[in-house]
């Protein structure tokens, strides 16, 4: 144990850090440099921190997606096409129980793969749905809690900023996580309407059908909704499709992704010079986080490892006998209880290189690519539930942030569902390893 003693204060002196409220880049950057001081490490030593930042970081060409797709969402965000698709899905759906709910599980799926942006997802469909569910009589938790998990599916399905930070992490193609993804993605977002199916047969009090819904032919209203389904559905081809096929990289794909969402902005006579500079903005203020917080990362590694860390947690699971589910059930278990506190990006860049040598050196009868692909797919639904789980689920205060008068407890309960069917999903991709892996596997 006393081997042992410098990485575990580490550790210790890390969670105190984020607990404090400090910027969690500096607290990581911070922690490896004490440290490195308090147990004589030579000063020269960090110039190995210094080097992995500039080559790992600031010139890695991959890691130009990030601002090119957190500015495509944003542009997206404020082109009018989330509000155009709820009111054609809300004339689809009228008269039937839920209508509204499942409006809003739909345009889930579509607009996180369209921006993935967590925080404007979210606040966008709280600002255009809740209203309406509560006018016509929903139960407000399960409102809240569809809004909530609806909004998050874009830190899963591609193009998603996590899947890109997961790639670098691993040395895994961008591409394979992106195709990797999809099916668990798609699955989460059924599960979300088989659940609201049940409530609506078995409880259709909670969710009752519009009452002022809009009349039109029900042959209009579906053309409405192919029309508006074309926009988004062409700019999403024309992202994961040049992937896929080979044509651009991660990064070009994006770029086309960014100019893509500019023209529709544009088209929809959105775009005014005040809205794109606060997308430039908020762009820059979301990639410097990021890139801040790899930074810290990078340098606490590197002490880390210098201090025996990943020796001794290959010693905590790699032990005779252990059977390698076990070690894999028990890191996504602590990964689901860090996710009550931690972001998904500190989660990312700190437990994700520490416990990928552990998996790759596990037997789970596949090749070690197949393996890490496998797991930044179910890694990445787990992460998820930190969107969500309380005290500190971002997407819980984004909605609270938008109705204030939304006790925050109806919010807390409305969730809990919803994580359930979280958990069900990643228990389904742990399960059956093909979910995550024969799409990328026939495409190669």
């Amino acid at each position: 144990m006393t081997e042992h003693l410098w990485p575990i204060l580490m550790l210790l002196g890390l969670m105190a850090g984020i607990f404090s409220g400090y910027p969690v880049a500096f607290v990581l950057a911070g922690m490896g440099i004490l440290f490195a001081f308090v147990t004589g490490i030579p000063i020269l030593f960090l110039s190995l921190g210094v080097g992995r930042i500039f080559s790992g970081v600031l010139a890695n060409w991959l890691l130009v997606a990030i601002p090119l797709f957190v500015f495509m969402g944003l542009m997206l965000e404020r082109s009018g096409i989330a509000e155009r698709l709820l009111r054609s899905l809300a004339s689809v759906f009228r008269g039937v129980s839920g209508g509204y709910a499942f409006a809003v599980a739909i345009i889930g799926v579509v607009m996180a793969a369209s921006t993935g942006i967590i925080g404007a997802s979210v606040v966008l469909m709280g600002m255009m749905a809740l209203p309406a569910m509560r006018e016509n009589g929903y139960d407000m938790r399960l409102a809240a809690g569809l809004i909530a998990s609806s909004g998050t599916l874009g830190i899963l399905i591609p193009p998603s900023i996590m899947l890109i930070i997961l790639g670098d992490q691993l040395r895994l193609s961008v591409g394979d996580l992106f195709m990797g993804a999809i099916v668990p993605g798609l699955l989460l977002g059924g599960l979300y309407v088989g659940y609201l199916i049940a409530v609506a047969v078995l409880a259709p009090h909670r969710m009752p059908a519009a009452a002022k819904a809009e009349s039109v032919p029900f042959a209009t209203a579906v053309w409405w909704l192919a029309r508006d389904l074309l926009v988004p559905m062409l700019l999403i081809l024309s992202v994961l499709g040049t992937i896929v096929v080979g044509l651009a990289t991660p990064t070009e794909s994006a770029a086309i992704g960014a100019a893509g969402a500019l023209v529709l902005a544009l088209l929809s006579r959105k775009l005014t010079l005040r809205s794109l500079r606060e997308a430039l903005y908020d762009t820059t203020s979301t990639t410097a986080m990021i890139v801040f917080v790899m930074i810290g990362a990078s340098i606490f590694s590197v002490v880390f490892r210098r201090l025996g860390g990943d020796a001794m947690l290959a010693d905590m699971f790699l032990n005779d006998g252990t059977s390698p589910w076990t070690v894999l059930l028990t890191i996504m278990a602590l990964i689901f209880v860090l996710g009550f506190f931690l972001e998904w990006v500190e989660i990312t860049l700190v437990v994700v290189p520490i416990v990928a040598p552990i998996l790759t050196a596990l037997d789970f009868g596949m090749p070690a690519e197949h393996v890490l692909i496998w797991f930044a797919i179910a890694l990445a639904v787990n992460l998820q539930t930190s969107f969500l789980t309380p005290p500190f689920g971002y997407a819980l205060f984004y909605l609270r942030g938008i109705a204030p008068d939304l006790p925050i407890a109806v919010i807390y309960r409305g969730v809990i569902p919803f994580v359930v069917l979280q958990l069900i999903a990643l228990g389904l991709v742990l399960a059956f390893p093909g979910l995550a892996l024969n799409l990328p596997m026939s495409l190669r």
